[in-house]
């Protein structure tokens, strides 16, 4: 029995950065993460302007897409922080849909909306840190086979130009560890805010399901149809809170999802080319092994904003069809104009907007792909 939508892991995610409403020092966690995220970006940055015009390719390639993923975390920090309010709007909705939840039927719509974002939730958080888990033991196989006492030749888990010696130790170790608590943290608080989507957008879901079946149960066959303002009014408002809900996510994500389409198909192309260069190189394995789960990761990561989209889409057009196969059509004229006003509005469909140019959908998935594989194309033929 559940008791929110939101699972315990997001909730404790969104305390850590400062998001969560109530949360305890939430000015110093944020004023904590700007100064990590503004110094390792600045030595990541420069590390990929040093080696820019480096010969190794695949090592630059390796340091971006790090850098951009670390970008992207930033972008989804910085919205959040300065759409609080929303945010805190969102959650209110949440908390009174359950409050709302009055038949047995709905309460376990609700409940089984509740444990499937659980199950997802705990899938995605515990993939972004096994990824880096993984990614580490790479970079470890990778440096520990190429010890040759150089110092400078030691490899950081994060490509970075910094301003002092760490290649000897114990510098070099306490820079590794570091490294690994930040990359670790970042990553796990980069699957909440995912997980927090699909959450949000399964929410929506299942009031629009709980939505549909009220109005199946409006005009019954076995009787003679009728309806009211009385029994109407529940249904209108259920689904203007609904459009304002969903409007919400598309405010908390849009311009979210801009960046992460921009960042997901760059970083794509760059693992993309490692794999492929990694695959019977003489050290392809420590590079294949720290690459493979980070695409897949950050290929699940687009897949959830494009699937989110889609999910809506797909929703919003079930309301408008549940109106249209109830007998309205047997109404009354000033009933039937009640009802009819319900399925116009549902003609507009509910999504997420990538910057509010384009609707996310399955599509544009397909295209991040296909983009990603046109510009790994290139960079091989190079």
């Amino acid at each position: 029995m559940f008791a929110n939508t939101i699972t315990r892991p997001i909730e404790i995610g969104l305390r850590v950065v400062g998001i969560w409403p109530g949360t305890a020092y939430a000015i110093a966690s944020r004023v904590f993460w700007t100064t990590t995220m503004l110094a390792a970006q600045t030595f990541q940055y420069r590390h990929v302007i040093v080696h820019c015009n480096s010969e190794e390719l695949e090592q630059l390639m390796d340091g971006l897409s790090a850098t951009l993923s670390y970008s992207l975390l930033c972008v989804k920090l910085i919205v959040f922080w300065t759409k609080q309010r929303i945010f805190n709007d969102v959650l209110e909705r949440i908390a009174s849909d359950w409050q709302e939840c009055g038949t047995p039927e709905d309460c376990g719509n609700m409940n089984s909306v509740a444990g499937l974002s659980q199950r997802f939730s705990n899938l995605i958080i515990g993939l972004h840190s096994v990824a880096v888990m993984v990614y580490g033991i790479g970079v470890v196989v990778l440096s520990g086979g190429d010890d040759d006492g150089i110092a400078d030749d030691r490899e950081l888990f994060l490509k970075m130009e910094l301003p002092f010696e760490s290649g000897t130790s114990p510098v070099y170790e306490l820079v590794m560890t570091t490294q690994f608590l930040h990359q670790i943290t970042s990553a796990t608080v980069i699957g909440v805010l995912s997980a927090l989507l699909v959450t949000l957008v399964l929410h929506a879901g299942g009031q629009i399901d709980i939505l549909r079946e009220r109005l199946l149960e409006l005009l019954p066959r076995s009787q003679k149809p009728t309806i009211s303002m009385v029994t109407i009014g529940p249904l209108i408002r259920r689904h203007q809170n609904i459009i304002v809900f969903t409007e919400k996510i598309e405010a908390l994500y849009s311009y979210i999802a801009l960046a992460q389409f921009i960042s997901n198909t760059l970083v794509i192309c760059c693992l993309g080319f490692i794999i492929v260069n990694s695959i019977g190189a003489q050290e392809g394995s420590s590079m294949l092994v720290r690459s493979l789960l980070f695409y897949v990761v950050i290929n699940l990561e687009a897949f959830i904003f494009c699937f989110a989209g889609e999910y809506l889409s797909i929703k919003s057009k079930m309301i408008g069809d549940a109106a249209y196969e109830s007998l309205w059509y047997d109404l009354a004229p000033n009933e039937s104009r009640i009802l009819l006003f319900l399925i116009m509005r549902s003609q507009k469909q509910l999504t997420i907007t990538v910057g509010r140019f384009t609707n996310l959908s399955l599509q544009q998935f397909a295209n991040i792909i296909k983009s990603s594989a046109s510009y790994v194309s290139v960079l091989h033929a190079l």
